[in-house]
């Protein structure tokens, strides 16, 4: 079996460390995906040789990013920045929490 992710992007905020009681620290931020595909046909009559490049749609996506490893989550923490061009490498893990309101929640994170 296989659980591996690569993604490329930029960062959404500046990154968190975050400890809970017992536990080891973990470095937390967001990264943000883009994929670019075209729709449809341009039909404008004097712009010939564009006729098949149609419109361009584009479609952000928001990935959860958590580093647990000690190096490399104090050199995340120090180092990233919101806006900077990252790439990541991990796995997906799937988890549920419960939120301040006791509603019981689903959350997809990237371990880094």
């Amino acid at each position: 079996a296989m659980n591996r992710v690569q993604l490329l992007g930029r960062v959404g905020q500046d990154p968190i460390m975050r400890q809970v009681e017992g536990k080891n620290p973990v470095t937390i931020f967001s990264l943000a995906t883009n994929e670019m595909w075209r729709t449809g046909e341009s039909e404008h009559p004097t712009l010939l040789f564009l006729r098949n490049l149609g419109d361009i749609s584009q479609k952000t996506t928001w990935h959860r990013i958590s580093v647990f490893r000690p190096g490399l989550r104090d050199v995340t923490y120090q180092y990233v920045r919101k806006g900077a061009r990252i790439y990541v490498e991990g796995k997906i893990d799937y988890g549920e929490y419960t939120d301040k309101n006791n509603v019981r929640r689903q959350a997809t994170t990237i371990i880094a």
